[in-house]
């Protein structure tokens, strides 16, 4: 098969699927039409901003049968009995951490349900009855620190999975200040750092791929990188997926800054026929 492009997925709240007129919803339906018509990936690896495992460790999730995990609060009753169908791969679980643990990596398995980090993009970008994946979902952790080469080498034990048809997708948020995004809602302008710190995302996630991974480490000692993420779990998969990307340049494929917030939607690399 073809190498698999590495995607990054802003994934917004779970109201996204009901969201439909939101541009961010579009954005995630085409690339979704994309990846399941084009790419046809032989399975998927994900990483959510929503599932840290230790300081030093990484977790992936071995389980087959993988049930919904509603980690949010304050939504209408519907969104805690949502359902996305999708079957986990313990083989492919286990070839990740064989990588892993190859790339000098501590990682181990564990059974695990899927968070909305995961379920709400997947939910619009493979809409179960008009475009569905098809294909097994392995979802893996984070490490719970902020250091960005450390995820980016993460991301680099995973590369040679592409080359295998699996494709890897990253979900977090572009920018993300839930602090003050009820402060942000009535302005008519997006916050300044939403926008000064997606422009700063978007020249080094396309930067020349030998500088890469220095553009991507600065971006958390940005001035205003605490305005724009005030805590890094939801920027550090996009380290994860430029760490995937190898040589593969990046390109933007949708932008939106939104009050406290910034959407962003990237992928690495070219869709090749199959």
């Amino acid at each position: 098969m073809p190498r698999t492009p590495v995607y990054f997925f802003s994934h917004g709240g779970p109201n996204i699927i009901e969201d439909t007129k939101h541009p961010a919803f579009a954005s995630l339906q085409s690339i979704g039409r994309e990846i399941t018509q084009k790419v046809k990936p032989k399975a998927v690896i994900v990483v959510s901003a929503h599932w840290q495992a230790g300081a030093s460790t990484v977790e992936v999730n071995t389980a087959e049968l993988q049930p919904l995990i509603y980690d949010y609060y304050g939504f209408p009753t519907r969104f805690y009995e949502l359902q996305y169908p999708n079957t986990g791969s313990a083989s492919l679980a286990n070839l990740i951490l064989s990588r892993l643990r190859g790339a000098g990596i501590d990682a181990r398995g564990v059974k695990r349900g899927l968070d909305h980090g995961v379920f709400a993009p997947f939910t619009v970008a493979f809409n179960p009855e008009q475009n569905p994946l098809g294909v097994p979902l392995v979802q893996m952790s984070l490490f719970d620190n902020d250091d960005a080469d450390a995820h980016y080498k993460l991301g680099q034990a995973l590369s040679g999975l592409r080359d295998e048809g699996v494709a890897i997708i990253v979900s977090g948020m572009a920018v993300h200040n839930l602090r003050e995004m009820w402060a942000a809602s009535g302005k008519p302008t997006p916050m300044p750092y939403a926008v000064s710190f997606l422009q700063a995302l978007d020249e080094a996630v396309q930067a020349e791929p030998r500088d890469r991974q220095a553009a991507m480490a600065a971006l958390l000692k940005r001035s205003d990188a605490r305005r724009a993420h005030p805590s890094f779990e939801h920027l550090l998969p996009i380290h994860v997926g430029a760490g995937a990307a190898g040589n593969d340049t990046g390109k933007l494929l949708f932008s939106l800054p939104e009050g406290s917030m910034g959407w962003a939607q990237y992928r690495f690399g070219e869709v090749q026929a199959v």
